[in-house]
């Protein structure tokens, strides 16, 4: 036994990266994924905006659901595409990572602004080989995830809500509120005016 393996206790010990597996995956899911991931760095990346429904064809083509009237920029970063479902009219801005490990379901009218992450997977840190759980994230229809927010693993965020600039969610949040922080808490009705 080495000095360091007497020094760190036995429950915070991890596997070497060689003798772990963080995500099992089936033969089949593991070609789709490098498919993927070329499709994503040659095509998709590189497409100008006005061609959107050619990167929503590409994702449909990999198992997506995608509705009418949505968009997708093509900075937009999508891990595991067949477990994601867009609603019609969703909106994903610059820069947003949707890790799909488990399954994402965004309702009709909803905004993904800028920066933001949203992660459906964790780690079961408790177990030594770190295996990774997949945990289902539900945004319902007309929220607002604004930019640079987290949405974690297993987090369902009840219709016509708003996720603040920054804030994260660990946590399921109600409908029609406004929610803000790290961890989002509720704070107030969202309130919308007609334009």
């Amino acid at each position: 036994m080495s000095d360091r393996a007497a020094i760190v206790p036995a429950a915070t010990r991890v596997l070497d990266p060689r003798h772990r597996v963080f995500l099992p995956q089936s033969l089949g899911e593991r070609v789709a994924q490098a498919a993927w991931a070329v499709l994503r760095g040659v095509c998709f990346r590189w497409t100008p905006p006005f061609m959107n429904p050619l990167r929503a064809m590409m994702l449909r083509s990999f198992g997506a659901a995608i509705g009418r009237g949505v968009y997708i920029a093509p900075t937009v970063r999508i891990d595991f595409p067949w477990n994601l479902s867009l609603a019609d009219r969703v909106f994903i801005a610059p820069r947003v990572i949707i890790n799909c490990m488990g399954a994402v379901r965004i309702g009709e009218r909803a905004r993904v602004s800028q920066d933001s992450h949203l992660c459906a997977g964790t780690h079961a840190y408790q177990r030594v080989d770190m295996l990774i759980r997949r945990c289902p994230i539900t945004i319902g229809c007309d929220v607002w995830i604004a930019a640079d927010a987290f949405v974690g693993p297993g987090v369902t965020i009840g219709d016509g809500s708003l996720l603040a600039a920054r804030s994260s969610a660990f946590h399921d949040l109600p409908s029609g509120m406004v929610c803000i922080g790290e961890p989002a808490r509720p704070i107030k009705p969202w309130v919308r005016s007609a334009a």
